[in-house]
């Protein structure tokens, strides 16, 4: 670093890429009157100052080449601290000036600046002026710096930056430290940067700040110890007797406690200038940020030296700031509490602050910042440790009901609270003890206070969520089975409370939780960050739990099967135990006998049960038994396959009797029929039963059931189930196997007979048969689409099946009357459950359950795309109930084929408009609700499109098109001269204008005036209002090249308005200008060959009328171009040519009329416009320029003069992100904007306007053709 270890150094400088240390651009020539900046050679000129012979811009010097700056050397980091430091010292003692230079300009371009202290600066101007100095250096063009830099480089220089400034206060600890001229330096210097307007140096200055205060901490903590031991060694040596006392010794204890109270004294000095000069004011400051370092800052203060820190004048600060707003700074003010809650020692000090700011971390519980709300839980559970008395049960409450949070972290906080508070209190077990088991184990009563805290929070389906809160604190007493088992099975001891029957629940619940926990090793649903790869520790837990959990409930499983086997609830979670088994056990642990045990138990069962629920689970487990990789499987597959025989069997025997002809089958009957056609349904869910023909069966049940008609609706709902199962077995079997044409013909024979029974039934009287008719129909239609062949299986092809046009109309018509209605009306067929909330949720769950089945239809092309404008229309109705379901149809039918989605859009646009007509009469409000309703339905499909227009540029020019042919395809019934009976749908349409590119505008535009007569563009009636409005949508911005032109000089001209560029050359504005119209014209003319533009059309064609602005900004040239493309195109007839040409002259008149009325014209503008006037040209000339330029740098000027005379105080100016000057000035105000310039003008001269276009139209009307 210095020029006697330049050597040290000399390997790390010649590997640095030089051209990669410069963090920011170099800054442009300054301009404007400021003063220049010197070369980096020149700085150092005008006498030797503290730089010297050999130095250059406070830089050392060696044989020409400059050395590493500090900063650089702290940038790179790869050089030891301590040895950067002590290189730094040793230049100190040989030359203070110069290397307290260096420092000040370490800190200086740590701060992002690109100036350099000079020795000239630091001997003759105060700190205010370098800083005002240092301010005017710094880069415009970026607002980074390095501690907000990206990169791993700058990743790492925060952390070097503050361990230089530790280790400095350390190494200069005994010495320099008090030489009362380098920390007055640096602390002076480091106070004004803190109170800077830019926020790189307040920043980079407050971090130095808070790390020198941190260190000086460290040496005031050492400064006591040293006190103390030097105070007890003089007491121990005065106590001593006469004869033994070494008086010099004392004398030298007394002289070295002077000097370390001195020294002491010095250290509380500069601490209380850091505090009082700089965390005062930045604790509060506008950037969270500092703030945030402010407070980490002074929690390690309190933690370090908790002394003189820890107390209520500076604890004050950390409480204030718990409000603050951004979570960034809450955050810190909680970790660093902890820090002083963590230690029990401090915690009488910390009394008077819990109970002041208890409420607030309390509250903090629940903030919007997860990290915020997990850190609060965390300081709660310290405080929680420290002493129970300090929250009451009411704060406790309010953090219980945490753990069903969503989110993981807070419910593993809450959890870990929730453990300390009610689980904390076990009984301890007596030394030498045998250890007890079961009910008699310390966790019983644990386990009984969690079922009891789960039955108090009232969340009977959140267990899993409560296991995975308390699983990281209390897993050990969460997999206590054995205890469970044993609160289950055995009976209490005298003087025990037995459980409830409700606890009981309650417990085999939260017992099931904990098994899939285990097994799974992943947080419930709803909670799960995704897929995370399991240690190899992990994993061996997971296999210890599984084995261990195995040969426990292989024994316990089915005496508590038998135990609860008539209870639904208890039985339906214990036979999902087995589904978490690790099977091998049953044969290397000898546990047949259980396993014989278990499936009696499941198979008593299911002959004892007809619920769904419990019928499913069973036949789940079946399943997970019936493994083929287990020698197991033998075994549970003859006992399935027997109870399936007696089942099928059974079945076969009932329905044989129940469908005699001539006897009217009976209750009984009917209720036999429906338990075993159950049992059978939900074993073929999950078990093929292809080998006992289910379909015949099930299919004559079905056939009379629609002859008779009075078929119990149970029975016709199992059976169209349990057939459903049936085919999709057959397919999959199909699938799977050799593609055998007898198989094929007579699975699609099965599937033909199926669907068509299954729209038979979609016209059954009863609601709920309707229903599950129409699920299983979309179900199979969605199976057997033509996607079915997809893969590489196109032997499937035969098994297609497409829906007629019958079948979708049916299909179509259900949903109609069945999904889009209102509540009221379906509250009628619940049974009188009208007031029963939940029956009102199901309803609608089960209503939106259909909508989706359709809805897929519509996504996978089953069903013409244009049936989904029936479900489109009600978005806006039904918006609260369905409109995600069918916000997210609309986005698949826009991915598939986007202009036939814009097709259905307006198709459903325009059934709105036939049902409102068919309402309210042709004579309707446009501002009625209905119309309204239509209008905002519009806007909402509009939004959908996004804003890449390139990409919905064909979709939104066919919605227009379909839309304009459909305004005008009814004429009016009231005769010739009316407005056509749908005109009023163009006032809908216009609101997809604003999806339409500039250049399609233009071509819909032309498409709309082929369906428009002259008398029509003439109109200015109300009934004509919405061609005329949709007409101006077409037209705003997107018919003429005035935009892009006007904003191409303004832009320009905007490139000019900073007194520091140099002004653009006219030669190139010119050609910048000439370069415009080509391009708008080529995009123009590229948007003419959309396909339906070039459609003959039988309606009358005007000629499109001219424009003002686009007249008056071509040139000569340009418009005789236009004239005669116009002539090639459009085949202008005599009287269309002698229209044109009159409106030449009419625009002529205009302007020569308007100028002397507009006062906007005259005054600024008068030169240019007068010169271009002579001239004969537009606004394009290169004399528009210089205006501009005087006039921003005027006004520049003006704000600069009002600036001078402001104080911002500490206010926070940030430097902007990276915008160049051209970008900066477009904030300005723009002095040119054209419609400031022409509204007074257009309003002083549209009277004479009007009159001047009505005398040509008269001209023109009476004007004969051959003229």
């Amino acid at each position: 670093y210095t020029p006697r270890n330049i050597s040290k150094y000399y390997a790390v400088y010649t590997f640095i890429d030089f051209s990669q240390l410069s963090f920011s651009p170099p800054l442009p020539p300054s301009q404007g009157g400021k003063k220049g900046k010197k070369a980096a050679g020149e700085k150092g000129k005008g006498g030797k100052g503290v730089g010297g012979a050999g130095r250059m811009n406070g830089h050392y010097q060696e044989n020409g080449m400059e050395n590493l700056m500090l900063f650089e050397v702290v940038k790179m980091g790869k050089s030891a601290m301590q040895s950067v430091v002590d290189d730094w010292i040793e230049a100190y003692k040989n030359d203070r000036d110069m290397a307290l230079l260096d420092l000040i300009n370490f800190f200086i371009q740590c701060s992002g600046c690109k100036g350099v202290v000079s020795g000239e600066m630091f001997r003759n101007m105060q700190n205010s002026e370098i800083i005002r100095r240092m301010t005017e250096e710094f880069d415009e063009d970026s607002g980074d710096y390095p501690l907000t830099m990206a990169g791993p480089l700058w990743k790492k220089f925060k952390g070097s930056f503050c361990e230089f400034i530790a280790v400095l206060v350390r190494q200069c600890q005994y010495s320099i430290i008090y030489d009362e001229y380098l920390m007055d330096t640096v602390i002076s210097l480091l106070t004004g940067l803190s109170d800077s307007q830019v926020r790189a140096f307040r920043h980079t200055s407050t971090l130095a700040a808070m790390k020198l205060m941190t260190a000086l901490v460290n040496v005031a903590l050492n400064l006591s110890i040293n006190m103390d031991n030097t105070q007890r060694q003089y007491e121990t040596e005065r106590n001593k007797n006469v004869a033994k006392r070494a008086n010099d010794r004392l004398e030298l204890l007394l002289q070295k406690r002077k000097e370390l109270q001195e020294n002491q004294d010095e250290i509380e000095n500069m601490m209380n200038a850091i505090f009082k000069g700089v965390f005062v004011h930045r604790y509060r400051d506008a950037i969270a940020e500092i703030r945030a370092i402010t407070i980490e800052e002074i929690g390690m203060w309190m933690k370090l030296y908790s002394d003189a820190f820890l107390n209520d004048s500076y604890l004050k600060y950390v409480g204030w700031t718990m409000h603050d707003k951004q979570g960034e700074v809450r955050l810190k003010c909680l970790t660093a509490l902890q820090g002083l809650y963590y230690n029990r020692e401090l915690n009488t000090r910390l009394e008077l602050f819990t109970s002041r700011f208890k409420d607030r971390i309390v509250s903090m519980t629940l903030d919007k910042e997860y990290d915020v709300a997990v850190q609060a839980i965390k300081l709660l559970t310290l405080v929680l440790h420290s002493t129970d008395e300090v929250l009451s049960p009411e704060d406790c409450e309010s953090v219980y009901h945490l753990v069903y949070s969503a989110h993981r972290p807070v419910a593993i906080a809450a959890g870990e609270f929730l453990f300390k508070k009610l689980f904390s209190t076990r009984e301890p077990e007596e030394e030498g003890a045998p250890k007890r088991r079961g009910r008699q184990s310390p966790n019983a009563n644990l386990i009984k206070t969690t079922v009891f805290f789960f039955l108090e929070s009232e969340l009977h389906e959140h267990a899993a969520y409560l296991v995975d809160s308390l699983w990281e604190s209390g897993a050990d007493l969460l997999k206590d089975w054995e205890c469970m088992t044993s609160l289950l099975l055995d009976d209490p001891v005298p003087g025990e409370e037995a459980l409830t029957d409700r606890q009981e629940t309650a417990l085999i619940e939260i017992m099931l939780c904990t098994v899939r926990q285990a097994a799974e090793c992943h947080p419930p649903v709803g909670r799960g960050t995704g897929k995370r790869v399991m240690t190899a520790k992990e994993k061996k837990t997971q296999l210890d739990d599984r084995t261990r959990m195995t040969e426990l409930f292989a024994v316990t499983l089915p005496p508590l099967l038998a135990k609860y086997s008539i209870d639904t609830e208890k039985v339906t979670n214990l036979l999902q135990l087995p589904q978490f088994f690790d099977l091998d056990i049953y044969t290397t642990g000898r546990l047949e006998k259980h396993l014989e045990a278990l499936l009696r138990q499941i198979r008593e069962i299911v002959e004892k049960h007809t619920d769904i629920e419990v019928l499913e689970v069973c036949s789940k487990t079946y399943h997970a038994l019936c493994n083929d990789e287990f020698t197991i499987f033998n075994r549970v597959d003859i006992a399935r396959s027997q109870l399936l025989d007696e089942m099928v069997d059974k079945f076969n025997r009932l329905l044989e009797d129940f469908l005699q002809e001539g006897e009217e089958p009976d209750d009984d009957d009917a209720y036999q029929v429906l338990s075993t056609l159950k049992r059978i349904t939900a074993f073929h869910n999950a078990h093929d039963l292809s080998q006992w023909d289910l379909f015949s069966s099930n299919f004559k049940l079905l056939n009379t059931g629609i002859e008779n008609g009075d078929m119990p609706e149970q029975i016709v709902v199992h059976a169209l189930q349990c057939t459903h199962y049936v085919v999709l077995w057959h397919l999959a079997k199909v699938s799977e196997g050799s593609h055998r044409k007898e198989e094929l013909v007579s699975l699609r024979k099965q599937m033909r007979m199926f669907c068509l029974m299954c729209q038979r039934y979609l016209t059954n009287v009863n609601t709920t048969v309707k229903e599950q008719a129409f699920t299983i129909l979309c179900d199979v239609l969605l199976v057997f689409s033509h996607q079915m062949v997809s893969g590489g299986r196109e032997q499937l092809e035969p098994l297609v099946y497409s829906p007629d046009d019958s079948l979708q109309t049916e299909l179509l018509s259900f949903i109609l009357h069945h999904v889009f209605i209102d509540q009221d009306d379906d509250n009628c067929s619940t049974d009188g459950q009208q007031d029963d909330e939940a029956a009102k949720i199901e309803a609608l769950h089960k209503r939106r359950n259909l909508l989706a089945a359709y809805c897929k239809l519509i996504i996978y092309n089953v069903v013409e795309m244009n049936t989904g404008a029936d479900i489109f229309k009600q978005y806006m109705r039904y918006y609260n109930d369905y409109g995600d379901i069918i916000k997210e149809t609309m986005s698949k039918t826009r991915q598939i084929d986007k202009i036939q989605c814009a097709k259905t859009l307006i198709l459903s646009l325009q059934q709105l408009f036939h049902e409102m007509l068919s309402e309210l009469g042709t004579g309707f409000d446009r501002s009625s609700s209905a119309f309204c309703g239509i209008k905002e339905l519009a806007r909402r499909f509009s939004l959908t499109f996004g804003l890449d227009q390139v990409k919905t540029r064909d979709a939104i020019a066919m919605l227009h098109k379909d839309g304009i042919e459909f305004a005008f395809k009814e004429p009016s019934p009231q005769g010739e001269g009316n407005p056509p009976l749908h005109l009023a749908f163009l006032d809908i349409l216009s609101e997809f204008s604003s999806k339409l590119m500039r250049q399609d505008k233009r071509t819909v535009h032309m498409y709309l005036e082929r369906f428009m007569t002259f008398q029509m563009a003439l109109q200015r009636d109300d009934c004509w209002l919405p061609l005329i409005s949709y007409r101006n949508s077409l037209q705003a911005g997107g018919d003429d090249d005035t935009m892009s032109v006007v904003s191409g000089y303004s832009s320009r001209g905007s490139s000019v308005r900073s007194k520091k560029t140099k002004a653009a050359t006219p030669t190139a504005t010119v050609a910048a200008a000439k370069r415009k119209l080509p391009e708008a014209e080529d995009s123009s003319s590229s948007s003419t060959d959309m396909s339906w533009q070039h459609q003959s059309m039988q309606t009358p064609v005007m000629m499109p009328s001219p424009h003002l602005t686009s007249t008056m900004m071509r040139g000569p040239g340009d418009m005789r171009e236009e004239a005669k493309r116009g002539r090639d195109d459009n085949s202008l007839s005599p009287l269309s040519f002698s229209f044109f040409l009159f409106f030449l002259l009419s625009l002529s008149l205009f302007f020569l009329l308007s100028l002397p009325l507009s006062p906007s014209l005259s005054l600024p503008l008068s030169p240019s416009l007068s010169l271009s006037t002579r001239r004969g040209t537009g606004l394009m000339e290169e004399d528009e320029e210089p205006i501009v330029e005087d006039v921003m740098m005027s006004s520049e000027g003006r704000m600069e003069d009002l600036n001078e005379g402001m104080d911002f105080d500490t206010m926070d100016i940030d430097l902007p992100p990276s915008k160049n000057r051209r970008e900066r000035s477009e904030l300005k105000p723009d002095y040119f904007d054209p419609g400031s310039i022409m509204d007074e003008s257009v309003s002083n001269s549209s009277l004479l306007l009007n009159h001047y276009y009505f005398i040509v139209i008269l001209f023109l009307i009476h004007t004969p053709c051959s003229k």
